[in-house]
């Protein structure tokens, strides 16, 4: 078979139980995309048939939704009686599945980082109406073939709950070592299965060994319900407390006391960093603590969280010292930044015009303004900061939507300044 519909087949990629992925390519779009196609015979069989058309089906009905940096996105679909097949993103690397044993551990930051990435992607697939259901290291690529700097992209929504709590269990969905107590019990259903899920993925990511584990699944079912795993520093050493606890939130047999929302455990992965007791990777500075100090400054409030990571990619962080000039009077103005914690001055031939601190915006009016622009004054630490950089020729390429957010938050900062300005003149 060389052509798929619209498509051509390029080589085979993978195979499971019920289909077939083929590395294809989209003549339209001019891109590589992958083709999961299920086997025919499989359809036609008398007891799960039905099943397994509804799964493709359910993925079928995702197409165009899952616009999110970490999620595969869906292109396409076709669902007939003897034909079934997704199109999807492409992504060339392999899964966290091969990071899950005790000679192959990826740095314990990494994973918090991986861990950090999925929550937000849930929590968008969440918004929309989407519970995944089938949260496994399998599901989970990362792209590129370094596994220490590659992105991760969940992908496999076959098995998904979609609008509503599940109050149609299906039996036979999912893997048993990484359901919820109330999966296996097949009770309703909403996000906080996919917490603990995610929290099961996160311990054997950390350990390289599943909580729960026996020769059979009434034993591992048994377990999930009945007892409490090692903590994973207890397996790895150089785990951090602070992660046990992490685990053991996420993965709580009662949801009274789990993560409640997937801000909640995302919050908690970045505070590990930002709290010092995890070490950033030599970036200097964890993506999860990125993300998390963005979305917590007032000027991207309105910001989606898929336009929070576009802001990731293309801008630069950095430490300064005190005393240290980040701006100087008369230089071309080619970028803007914020200030993510620390204190700022703003001076003019010695004198002091302004004080910034966390979460300001400054230098933003050289790049916004039309024509050839330079400095007006000097910014200069007075405490050691960090700095949020962005070029101004990277706001002028970014998305539509994130360049129209920036450019609503410009006018608000400086409707703020205006109303400051004139409350000052009135005070003489």
């Amino acid at each position: 078979m060389d052509k798929i519909g619209k498509y051509d087949l390029v080589r085979e990629i993978g195979r499971g139980a019920t289909a077939t992925v083929y590395l294809g390519n989209d003549p339209f779009t001019q891109r590589e995309v992958a083709i999961k196609v299920a086997f025919p015979e499989i359809l036609k069989n008398p007891e799960r048939g039905k099943l397994y058309t509804h799964l493709f089906l359910n993925e079928a009905s995702l197409v165009g939704k899952l616009s999110h940096p970490h999620i595969v996105q869906i292109y396409d679909a076709v669902v007939a009686e003897s034909l079934c097949y997704i199109v999807m993103e492409y992504v060339h690397g392999s899964t966290l599945e091969d990071f899950t044993t005790p000679d192959k551990l990826l740095p314990i930051e990494r994973v918090v980082e991986i861990i950090f990435k999925c929550t937000r992607a849930l929590d968008f697939a969440f918004r929309i109406g989407i519970t995944h259901r089938d949260i496994k290291p399998a599901n989970i690529l990362f792209a590129g073939s370094d596994p220490n700097s590659g992105d991760i992209k969940i992908s496999d929504f076959g098995a998904a709950i979609i609008d509503s709590p599940d109050r149609t269990q299906v039996s036979g969905i999912g893997s048993p070592a990484y359901m919820s107590p109330q999966q296996v019990r097949e009770q309703v259903l909403d996000h906080q299965t996919d917490i603990y899920s995610l929290g099961v993925v996160m311990y054997q990511l950390l350990t390289g060994q599943l909580p729960f584990q026996a020769s059979t699944n009434y034993n591992i079912i048994y377990q999930i319900i009945n007892t409490e795993p090692v903590r994973p520093s207890i397996i790895r050493k150089k785990i951090p407390e602070v992660l046990d606890a992490i685990v053991a939130r996420a993965m709580s047999k009662d949801i009274r006391d789990r993560y409640q929302t997937w801000e909640e455990f995302a919050h908690d992965l970045a505070q590990a960093f930002r709290n010092k007791q995890l070490k950033a990777p030599k970036r200097d500075f964890a993506e999860s603590e990125k993300f998390d100090t963005l979305r917590e400054l007032p000027f991207f409030v309105d910001f989606s969280d898929v336009e929070i990571w576009e802001v990731l990619r293309f801008s630069r962080w950095s430490s300064v010292s005190p005393e240290e000039t980040i701006m100087r009077d008369g230089d071309p103005g080619d970028f803007f930044c914020f200030l993510a914690e620390g204190e700022l001055k703003v001076t003019k031939n010695g004198r002091i015009l302004n004080l910034l601190t966390t979460g300001d915006c400054f230098g933003e009016m050289a790049v916004i303004s039309k024509g050839t622009q330079t400095r007006g004054a000097d910014v200069v630490a007075l405490t050691a900061s960090k700095i949020v950089t962005v070029k101004g020729e990277a706001l002028r390429q970014a998305s539509e939507a994130c360049r129209m957010h920036f450019y609503q938050s410009f006018l608000e900062v400086l409707t703020s300044r205006l109303a400051l300005a004139n409350a000052r003149l009135a005070a003489f």
